[in-house]
Protein backbone atom coordinates (compact mmCIF):
# COMPACT_ATOMS: atom_id res chain seq x y z
CA UNK A 1 0.00 0.00 0.00
CA UNK A 2 0.88 3.56 -0.47
CA UNK A 3 -0.33 6.83 1.08
CA UNK A 4 -2.46 8.70 -1.61
CA UNK A 5 -3.30 11.68 1.48
CA UNK A 6 -2.39 12.96 4.22
CA UNK A 7 -3.78 15.47 6.41
CA UNK A 8 -2.68 14.57 9.71
CA UNK A 9 -0.96 11.60 11.81
CA UNK A 10 -4.22 10.63 12.34
CA UNK A 11 -5.91 10.49 9.18
CA UNK A 12 -4.17 8.96 6.43
CA UNK A 13 -5.79 7.68 3.22
CA UNK A 14 -3.85 4.57 1.60
CA UNK A 15 -4.49 2.54 -1.80
CA UNK A 16 -3.59 -0.66 -1.84
CA UNK A 17 -1.52 -1.70 -4.81
CA UNK A 18 -3.11 -4.66 -6.56
CA UNK A 19 -5.69 -4.46 -9.28
CA UNK A 20 -8.83 -3.52 -6.57
CA UNK A 21 -6.93 -0.02 -5.72
CA UNK A 22 -9.52 -0.13 -2.53
CA UNK A 23 -8.33 3.20 -0.40
CA UNK A 24 -8.86 3.06 3.04
CA UNK A 25 -8.45 5.83 5.92
CA UNK A 26 -6.08 4.80 8.93
CA UNK A 27 -3.32 6.10 11.27
CA UNK A 28 0.33 6.50 10.14
CA UNK A 29 1.38 4.68 13.15
CA UNK A 30 -1.03 1.46 11.21
CA UNK A 31 0.76 2.04 8.12
CA UNK A 32 4.12 2.38 9.22
CA UNK A 33 3.21 -1.04 10.63
CA UNK A 34 2.06 -2.57 7.53
CA UNK A 35 -1.44 -3.33 10.28
CA UNK A 36 -4.16 -1.79 7.91
CA UNK A 37 -6.44 -4.71 6.45
CA UNK A 38 -7.51 -5.31 3.25
CA UNK A 39 -10.55 -6.63 2.10
CA UNK A 40 -9.18 -7.99 -1.20
CA UNK A 41 -7.14 -10.14 0.79
CA UNK A 42 -7.41 -13.97 -0.01
CA UNK A 43 -7.84 -14.78 4.04
CA UNK A 44 -10.34 -17.51 3.53
CA UNK A 45 -8.76 -20.90 2.77
CA UNK A 46 -5.79 -18.82 0.83
CA UNK A 47 -8.16 -18.38 -2.44
CA UNK A 48 -11.67 -16.32 -1.33
CA UNK A 49 -11.97 -12.55 0.02
CA UNK A 50 -14.81 -10.71 1.60
CA UNK A 51 -14.44 -7.91 -0.68
CA UNK A 52 -15.30 -4.72 -0.38
CA UNK A 53 -19.07 -3.76 -0.23
CA UNK A 54 -22.46 -3.60 2.15
CA UNK A 55 -22.99 -6.90 2.90
CA UNK A 56 -21.57 -7.96 6.59
CA UNK A 57 -19.73 -11.05 8.33
CA UNK A 58 -20.87 -10.02 11.48
CA UNK A 59 -24.53 -7.93 12.49
CA UNK A 60 -24.91 -7.74 16.10
CA UNK A 61 -22.13 -9.91 17.54
CA UNK A 62 -23.27 -12.85 15.22
CA UNK A 63 -22.16 -14.09 11.95
CA UNK A 64 -24.60 -13.74 9.00
CA UNK A 65 -26.52 -16.57 7.43
CA UNK A 66 -25.31 -15.88 4.07
CA UNK A 67 -21.43 -15.55 5.54
CA UNK A 68 -21.94 -19.05 7.13
CA UNK A 69 -23.66 -20.36 3.62
CA UNK A 70 -20.46 -18.95 1.85
CA UNK A 71 -17.89 -20.04 3.98
CA UNK A 72 -19.08 -23.66 4.12
CA UNK A 73 -19.05 -23.57 0.07
CA UNK A 74 -15.43 -22.31 -0.06
CA UNK A 75 -14.82 -24.95 2.70
CA UNK A 76 -16.33 -27.80 0.38
CA UNK A 77 -14.00 -26.77 -2.23
CA UNK A 78 -10.66 -25.94 -0.74
CA UNK A 79 -10.53 -27.65 2.63
CA UNK A 80 -8.53 -30.53 1.76
CA UNK A 81 -9.78 -32.49 5.03
CA UNK A 82 -13.19 -31.61 3.94
CA UNK A 83 -12.40 -33.26 0.48
CA UNK A 84 -11.05 -36.09 1.21
CA UNK A 85 -13.79 -36.86 3.96
CA UNK A 86 -16.57 -36.15 1.48
CA UNK A 87 -15.63 -37.56 -1.74
CA UNK A 88 -18.55 -36.31 -3.23
CA UNK A 89 -16.65 -32.38 -3.01
CA UNK A 90 -13.85 -34.11 -4.86
CA UNK A 91 -12.82 -31.97 -7.70
CA UNK A 92 -15.68 -29.05 -6.73
CA UNK A 93 -14.52 -25.81 -7.47
CA UNK A 94 -16.27 -21.94 -6.95
CA UNK A 95 -16.57 -19.93 -10.12
CA UNK A 96 -14.06 -16.31 -9.56
CA UNK A 97 -16.90 -14.13 -8.88
CA UNK A 98 -17.63 -16.29 -5.98
CA UNK A 99 -14.43 -15.94 -4.40
CA UNK A 100 -15.76 -12.59 -3.65
CA UNK A 101 -18.22 -12.32 -1.00
CA UNK A 102 -19.66 -9.36 -1.90
CA UNK A 103 -20.47 -10.82 -5.39
CA UNK A 104 -22.44 -13.81 -3.72
CA UNK A 105 -24.49 -12.09 -1.20
CA UNK A 106 -25.94 -10.20 -3.85
CA UNK A 107 -26.94 -13.55 -5.66
CA UNK A 108 -27.99 -14.55 -2.24
CA UNK A 109 -30.44 -12.52 -1.60
CA UNK A 110 -31.57 -12.33 -5.23
CA UNK A 111 -32.12 -16.11 -5.68
CA UNK A 112 -32.90 -16.99 -1.76
CA UNK A 113 -36.90 -18.58 -0.53
CA UNK A 114 -37.83 -20.07 2.36
CA UNK A 115 -40.79 -23.21 2.34
CA UNK A 116 -41.72 -22.37 6.01
CA UNK A 117 -39.39 -23.49 9.12
CA UNK A 118 -37.56 -26.02 6.86
CA UNK A 119 -33.92 -25.55 5.87
CA UNK A 120 -32.69 -24.55 2.93
CA UNK A 121 -29.67 -25.79 1.38
CA UNK A 122 -27.26 -24.59 -1.83
CA UNK A 123 -27.41 -26.97 -4.68
CA UNK A 124 -25.20 -27.03 -7.17
CA UNK A 125 -26.45 -30.40 -9.54
CA UNK A 126 -30.01 -30.81 -9.95
CA UNK A 127 -30.45 -28.09 -11.97
CA UNK A 128 -27.30 -29.43 -13.71
CA UNK A 129 -26.67 -32.96 -13.59
CA UNK A 130 -22.78 -34.08 -12.50
CA UNK A 131 -21.76 -29.92 -12.41
CA UNK A 132 -18.65 -29.60 -10.25
CA UNK A 133 -19.14 -25.71 -10.29
CA UNK A 134 -20.28 -23.56 -7.74
CA UNK A 135 -21.50 -20.40 -10.20
CA UNK A 136 -24.95 -18.53 -10.76
CA UNK A 137 -25.67 -20.47 -13.64
CA UNK A 138 -25.70 -23.87 -11.50
CA UNK A 139 -26.84 -23.30 -8.20
CA UNK A 140 -30.36 -23.16 -6.73
CA UNK A 141 -31.86 -23.20 -2.75
CA UNK A 142 -33.28 -26.28 -2.10
CA UNK A 143 -35.52 -27.27 0.46
CA UNK A 144 -33.88 -29.62 2.41
CA UNK A 145 -36.27 -32.45 1.82
CA UNK A 146 -35.45 -32.28 -1.73
CA UNK A 147 -32.03 -32.16 -1.40
CA UNK A 148 -31.57 -35.26 0.45
CA UNK A 149 -33.17 -37.43 -2.49
CA UNK A 150 -29.70 -36.87 -4.05
CA UNK A 151 -27.33 -37.62 -1.33
CA UNK A 152 -25.36 -40.46 -1.46
CA UNK A 153 -24.80 -42.04 1.65
CA UNK A 154 -21.66 -44.23 1.53
CA UNK A 155 -22.37 -47.83 1.20
CA UNK A 156 -19.36 -50.60 3.05
CA UNK A 157 -20.74 -52.69 0.85
CA UNK A 158 -19.41 -51.26 -2.61
CA UNK A 159 -22.62 -52.28 -3.74
CA UNK A 160 -25.03 -48.67 -5.03
CA UNK A 161 -27.20 -47.34 -2.69
CA UNK A 162 -30.33 -49.45 -1.69
CA UNK A 163 -28.86 -52.52 -2.60
CA UNK A 164 -28.10 -55.57 -0.36
CA UNK A 165 -26.46 -58.76 -0.89
CA UNK A 166 -28.50 -61.67 0.87
CA UNK A 167 -27.26 -65.37 0.21
CA UNK A 168 -28.59 -65.60 -2.90
CA UNK A 169 -29.74 -62.53 -5.46
CA UNK A 170 -29.76 -58.84 -4.63
CA UNK A 171 -32.00 -57.53 -2.23
CA UNK A 172 -33.79 -53.92 -3.44
CA UNK A 173 -34.65 -51.26 -0.44
CA UNK A 174 -35.99 -48.28 -1.23
CA UNK A 175 -37.02 -45.53 1.67
CA UNK A 176 -37.19 -48.63 3.95
CA UNK A 177 -39.42 -50.49 1.96
CA UNK A 178 -38.44 -53.36 0.84
CA UNK A 179 -38.87 -53.83 -3.37
CA UNK A 180 -37.96 -57.36 -4.14
CA UNK A 181 -35.17 -59.71 -4.24
CA UNK A 182 -33.41 -60.04 -7.78
CA UNK A 183 -31.40 -62.32 -9.77
CA UNK A 184 -28.60 -59.62 -11.32
CA UNK A 185 -27.26 -56.36 -9.75
CA UNK A 186 -28.75 -54.62 -12.69
CA UNK A 187 -32.26 -55.99 -12.30
CA UNK A 188 -32.16 -54.91 -8.65
CA UNK A 189 -30.87 -51.50 -9.44
CA UNK A 190 -33.65 -50.81 -11.94
CA UNK A 191 -36.28 -51.46 -9.55
CA UNK A 192 -34.78 -48.95 -7.17
CA UNK A 193 -34.36 -46.50 -9.94
CA UNK A 194 -38.19 -46.80 -10.73
CA UNK A 195 -38.60 -46.38 -7.20
CA UNK A 196 -36.90 -43.29 -6.58
CA UNK A 197 -38.27 -41.42 -9.78
CA UNK A 198 -41.54 -42.23 -8.50
CA UNK A 199 -40.59 -40.41 -5.30
CA UNK A 200 -38.94 -37.88 -6.83
CA UNK A 201 -42.20 -37.42 -8.80
CA UNK A 202 -44.03 -37.53 -5.97
CA UNK A 203 -42.21 -34.83 -3.30
CA UNK A 204 -41.89 -32.09 -6.80
CA UNK A 205 -45.86 -32.18 -7.46
CA UNK A 206 -46.21 -31.65 -3.03
CA UNK A 207 -43.74 -28.26 -3.37
CA UNK A 208 -44.56 -27.07 -6.89
CA UNK A 209 -46.47 -23.90 -5.66
CA UNK A 210 -43.80 -22.93 -3.22
CA UNK A 211 -40.38 -23.57 -5.16
CA UNK A 212 -39.07 -21.67 -8.59
CA UNK A 213 -40.42 -23.58 -11.83
CA UNK A 214 -36.96 -24.18 -12.98
CA UNK A 215 -35.97 -26.31 -9.93
CA UNK A 216 -39.38 -27.51 -10.16
CA UNK A 217 -38.79 -28.37 -14.29
CA UNK A 218 -35.64 -30.24 -13.38
CA UNK A 219 -36.95 -32.82 -10.81
CA UNK A 220 -39.52 -33.78 -12.92
CA UNK A 221 -36.63 -33.98 -16.24
CA UNK A 222 -34.78 -35.89 -13.69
Amino acid sequence: MKITKYNNPMDVIVEFQDEHKFKKKTYIQNFKKGDVRNPYDKTVYDIAYLGDGDYKVWVDHHKTDTYGVWHDMIERCYNEKTRHAHMAYKDCSVCDGWLNYQTFCKWYYENYYSTGDERMHLDKDILVKGNRVYSPETCIFVPQRINMLFMHPSNKSGLPNGITKPSKGYRTLYNGKLLGTYITIEEALKHYMVEKRLHIKEISEEYKERIPIKLYQALINW
